[in-house]
């Protein structure tokens, strides 16, 4: 009896509940369109026309932009952009997320928050690129006692104290060349006094391709970085074939040794942080071992 008992639970449980997992993947998803439209309505109606160069009447009754006024703006139509907000089934391209980001003045944390909430992946999610470093952030740097500096999206140095321009002899001590930035890549590949420098060079070097193939993943469509990757390979053999053998690696701390023309054999310990707010800059510090 019990046998029996316990086979009719086993087929009660096998014939409802893939039902009952349907449903609730199918809440979750009306849901998820409910949010992400009651989130794109609020943006639009903190956008002040005329920021982004709308001449509105003096009475309106909408708060901030109308929807036709951003479907324009993000060049979408009318009608989609309203299915959107109303939370229907609509399919959403990551380019036009993208426009829309631009539309409505999202921040960086908005606009990650829009992709994820839609569920796709940002084409560029540096889109907000930082021209000129915040005066804080330099002096932060300059603040700290080891050597220290600032990389952006394409590794180029942005910002570095006088310790880490003394250590990087060739590097962060003096002009680029042919008007490049001083890009920590060029400096391993093309510098070759970097071979000198770097304890190890071969090991060290083919880790650094395996971090920034890692740090490329997210922007394989940045034309700045595509024409950097070409130029390296072009001009180094060491760096072709490192990078053609794909290796992918976390950008992570651990000793690094030094031959300095100088100071002579130096060890420390490297930090990386991401910069909260930016995310595209990353901080590295080499603290004394």
């Amino acid at each position: 009896m019990r046998h029996r008992y316990r086979e009719t639970l086993y087929l009660f449980k096998v014939q409802i509940y893939p039902g009952i997992n349907d449903a609730m993947q199918a809440t979750a998803e009306v849901e998820r369109r409910r949010e992400l439209g009651d989130f794109i309505r609020a943006q639009r109606e903190r956008v002040a026309p005329a920021s982004v160069g709308v001449i509105a009447a003096r009475r309106r009754r909408t708060p901030g932009l109308r929807r036709e006024e951003v479907a324009e703006l993000a060049g979408l139509s009318t009608t989609w952009y309203t299915w959107i907000e109303q939370g229907r089934d609509v399919s959403v391209s990551p380019t036009a997320l993208a426009r829309l980001a631009r539309a409505l003045r999202l921040g960086r944390a908005q606009r990650q928050y829009l992709f994820e909430l839609a569920g796709k992946r940002d084409p560029d999610p540096g889109a907000s690129d930082i021209d000129e470093l915040p005066a804080v952030l330099t002096a932060c740097v300059a603040a700290i006692a080891g050597p220290a500096y600032l990389l952006d999206r394409n590794w180029d140095a942005r910002a570095w104290n006088l310790a880490a321009e003394r250590l990087f002899a060739g590097w962060l001590d003096r002009p680029p060349k042919d008007g490049n930035g001083r890009n920590l890549l060029r400096f391993i590949f093309l510098e070759p006094g970097a071979r000198l420098l770097i304890s190890d060079w071969e090991q060290r070097a083919r880790r650094v391709v395996a971090e920034f193939r890692a740090h490329c993943g997210a922007h394989l469509d940045d034309p700045g970085l595509r024409l950097l990757i070409e130029e390296l390979r072009g001009l180094s053999a060491d760096f072709k074939q490192m990078w053609e053998q794909h290796g992918v690696l976390g950008r992570e701390g651990g000793e690094r040794t030094f031959n300095h023309p100088t100071d002579g054999f130096l060890r420390f310990e490297q930090v990386t942080f991401e910069l909260a707010g930016h995310v595209d800059i990353k901080l590295t510090m080499l603290m004394p071992a």
